[in-house]
């Protein structure tokens, strides 16, 4: 998912192809898949991210730029994608091939949020402005997960790697001293 404008950054780049390590984050995104077994790579871009689609050599899922749910719902529509399908947000410049496959392998069937506590996330000094209630304790998505057919699973992770969402120029900086 790379079609966001990424207006909290503060930047001029677009936010997939803001630099962490001197690296776009899409690029570090797009190489932790490729490290992994994921089989197919879609790159879902929106009219918000027009030099993310031109920067990209995947093959892209154009989406209306409506947002996060809007889009993924016109991606999961497209007749090259079926179910289950891995969602993977570009803004995610720790993710590693390793982390990809362990969510994989927490993956049984039905749907997967991967979910992090809101309290790593302040530990480690990042943004944390989405947290919700689930059983019991304050989690935060990590822009990881699986849709499935149904189901609503979790798996709840203190792993770094997924903890680190760049939403701010304070969040590049902490993705910036872990890399």
């Amino acid at each position: 998912m790379c079609g966001g404008r990424g207006t909290r950054l503060d930047t001029d780049a677009e936010k997939p192809l803001f630099r962490v390590g001197g690296v776009p984050m899409v690029d570090r995104v797009l190489g932790a898949l490729e490290e992994s077994a994921v089989d197919r790579v879609f790159a879902v871009t929106s009219p918000g991210a027009p030099e993310t689609r031109a920067h990209l050599d995947t093959p892209c899922i154009g989406t209306p730029g409506d947002g996060y749910v809007a889009d993924l719902d016109a991606a999961l529509s497209d007749d090259r994608v079926s179910l289950p399908v891995l969602t993977v947000a570009a803004d995610l410049p720790l993710l590693d091939g390793e982390i990809v496959e362990r969510v994989l392998d927490a993956h049984v069937e039905g749907s997967l949020s991967v979910l992090v506590p809101a309290a790593r996330k302040r530990e480690l000094g990042v943004s944390d402005d989405a947290t919700f209630e689930r059983e019991g304790r304050e989690v935060a998505p990590t822009g990881v997960n699986v849709v499935g057919a149904s189901g609503d699973d979790a798996w709840l992770t203190e792993d770094t790697r997924v903890a680190v969402n760049v939403n701010t120029l304070a969040d590049a900086r902490v993705a910036e001293e872990l890399l």
